[in-house]
């Protein structure tokens, strides 16, 4: 090993110095001159190595010995820094062009959250400018607020989408990746045509439930009218005006959820100033279901009476449509509870009932319009199809998340959780 030659070398001196210094007849001073030279030797070493680590471009110094051995493993480590300095700047280059060249702005902010980089897309989605920008508050050059508030809130499951301000009218999707430590990557879509077509399907939606709305009621006005006096019609007419009265308030119904869908969509957006009284709004919906199941009550527990701002109108829908549920798809004398309580700095509502239960692959589409568990069953619930789909979007229009626990045979919890308010 290097050190142990080194030692044996500094050792040999030391002796050869001892020796000298008996034959002149003081051993003491000729070790003492012997590990001067070597101090001086070494110490001239040490200043040509610190000079050339001040600066590493100037020739390796020829050092002997240990300090050759360490400017050797220095100079080896130095070029293989250089190489993966190199290739890290060549994948972060690629990377750069990379994000240059695609049609979605593309913005990385650093943990202060000053940009550090965006492509040409970034520049002509959020106005920004580059290199100009380099350094700046984005949230200072932003100033959406939608865009403001989901960077400080920082949480970032869900994409958002905001409008933009400028000379035209434009929507735009952010999604937020973090990286390194604490960086984050801002990727940024024009979504204009999606949203204005989604807008479109719900105007056409609208539009369209609100003209079948009236020939629908003067259909089923007749056939009541008509089913009014049973005993004046033929026998075979009898059941089969029945069906179509019952057919007629279902379509009613379901023209009915559409129209209140539709609306809750078009206010998803708005703020809501209204301070709803949680408890309250659970005991009314208990004295509703009372009149409807009267020997299976709501079983109720409000454990605190803070508020939630928000609509009444849309929450009580929304907890209507997730009890009935409840009822619909447990078996007759099945008991459902419903609870109000702070968790945490959040609060929770929480129906739960012994009931059917529902398979966890069907989670993530239970919210969607139309969508059924099992087809066979929409005969014998009589429901529309878009309670959960109402639920969802009162929950996106409150802050709330919307929460599904259920197991086959062990029945379902539906759960509402809002952020604590002030």
């Amino acid at each position: 090993m290097e050190w142990f030659t080194a030692l044996s070398r500094v050792l040999l001196v030391a002796a050869a110095g001892a020796t000298l210094g008996w034959y002149f007849g003081d051993w003491l001073v000729g070790i003492s001159l012997a590990m001067g030279a070597v101090l001086l030797f070494w110490s001239r070493q040490i200043w040509r190595l610190e000079q050339w680590l001040r600066d590493t471009s100037r020739p390796t110094p020829d050092l002997h010995g240990l300090w050759g051995d360490i400017v050797a493993r220095i100079y080896k480590q130095q070029r293989q820094a250089s190489t993966a300095q190199e290739r890290l700047q060549s994948t972060i280059d690629y990377l750069l062009e990379s994000f240059a060249a695609m049609r979605d702005g593309v913005v990385i902010v650093e943990t202060n959250g000053a940009i550090r980089w965006c492509n040409e897309a970034a520049q002509r989605l959020l106005g920004l400018r580059y290199p100009d920008d380099v350094g700046q508050a984005i949230t200072n050059l932003v100033r959406e607020p939608d865009f403001i508030n989901y960077l400080d809130v920082a949480e970032y499951a869900e994409p958002l989408v905001f409008e933009s301000s400028g000379s035209t009218r434009s929507f735009l999707q952010l999604v937020v990746t973090s990286f390194a430590e604490g960086d984050t990557l801002l990727f940024i879509r024009d979504v204009s045509d999606r949203v204005r077509t989604e807008q479109m399907r719900r105007d056409f939606v609208g539009n369209v439930s609100h003209e079948l709305r009236t020939p629908l009621t003067v259909i089923s006005g007749y056939l009541d009218t008509i089913l009014a006096d049973t005993h004046l019609l033929p026998v075979p007419y009898v059941k089969a005006l029945q069906q179509m009265s019952g057919q007629a308030n279902r379509m009613e119904l379901l023209l009915k959820d559409l129209l209140w869908l539709s609306r809750i969509e078009t206010a998803e957006r708005k703020e809501k100033s209204e301070w709803v009284d949680m408890g309250r709004l659970l005991g009314e919906l208990q004295q509703e279901i009372g009149n409807l199941y009267p020997d299976n009550p709501l079983k109720l527990s409000v454990q605190c009476q803070d508020r939630v701002k928000g609509d009444y109108r849309e929450l009580y829908s929304a907890v209507s449509n997730l009890v009935l549920n409840a009822y619909k798809y447990s078996p007759d004398g099945s008991e459902v509870f419903a609870s109000w309580r702070k968790q945490g700095e959040d609060y929770r509502l929480d129906i739960r009932d012994r009931g059917i239960g529902i398979d966890a692959s069907h989670f993530s589409r239970l919210t969607e319009r139309f969508y059924r568990v099992d087809d066979s069953r929409s005969s014998t619930t009589g429901g529309t199809g878009l309670g959960l789909a109402i639920v969802k979007h009162v929950a996106a229009g409150h802050g709330a998340q919307l929460k599904i626990d259920s197991r086959l045979g062990e029945g379902s919890t539906f759960s509402l959780i809002f952020p604590e308010q002030g």
